[in-house]
């Protein structure tokens, strides 16, 4: 594992090599300031629109950017709180996903304005996939169900439930679902119901479960951190972005 880490940590280096650097991007939504992270190769490189997870847009993102980007994809990762909110205490974290969970408009808003703030810096947004990291993980789905035009939508252990209401028949994408099988806050029963749904909707998707991983598995350094299941579900992503963007 301490391998895998430190090579995700220097991932900077050879950005600088090829010209890609990051910056933070101040931008607004319904007159309300957010901060976002983007990072590009190069003109027309497809784009990833990135969610991040209930504690804010960190350097976890950035990371994750930073990896994308030596691949040769843009990356925008969005920040759906607001600029300076980064929440640490776990009520804090609870407070800003329940409020949009509450709001789903308002979530679909911020994702829209997300992708029209790195359509602004020149991401190719006619080329492009979005990727959620827990709460992100639902964020995304909402997106998928909201219509989006974007050609694919992945979640790495996010929330998986359909609102009341809602549901696929709108979705344009296709679907890549990565869940840990020893995930406690998001059941193999809502695995499998979101299966089903996908399925009877006729959306694309692909489901993979990893045995013994937990919620949270691909986060560095935490204690839920599983490094076969990280390096398995980060190819396979891989794979479904050069299939559908390249």
């Amino acid at each position: 594992m301490r391998n895998w880490i430190a090579a995700t940590l220097l991932s900077w280096v050879p950005l600088l090599a090829l010209g890609a650097t990051g910056e933070a991007v101040i931008y607004e939504v319904n007159g309300q300031p957010y901060e976002g992270y983007y990072i590009s190769p190069g003109k027309q490189a497809p784009l990833v629109l990135m969610i991040h997870d209930w504690d804010g847009l960190t350097d976890y993102e950035v990371k994750r950017a930073n990896m994308l980007a030596e691949r040769g994809y843009a990356v925008f990762a969005a920040d759906l709180f607001g600029k300076g909110v980064r929440p640490t205490e776990m009520a804090d974290k609870r407070q800003h996903t329940g409020a949009l969970y509450q709001d789903r408009e308002k979530m679909r808003a911020l994702m829209k304005g997300a992708l029209d703030a790195g359509r602004a810096k020149g991401a190719n947004t006619d080329n492009a996939v979005a990727v959620g990291y827990c709460f992100g993980g639902a964020a995304v789905l909402e997106l998928a169900r909201s219509g989006a035009d974007l050609k694919g939508f992945a979640t790495f252990h996010g929330g998986l439930e359909t609102p009341a209401g809602q549901n696929y028949a709108q979705t344009k994408g296709e679907i890549l679902v990565m869940h840990g099988t020893a995930d406690t806050a998001v059941t193999m029963d809502q695995f499998a119901a979101l299966a089903k749904e996908l399925e009877a909707a006729g959306v694309q998707h692909e489901m993979v479960t990893y045995g013994g991983a937990p919620h949270a598995f691909t986060v560095f350094g935490s204690d839920r951190y599983r490094e076969d299941a990280d390096r398995k579900s980060w190819a396979l992503f891989n794979g479904f972005l050069d299939r559908l963007l390249k």
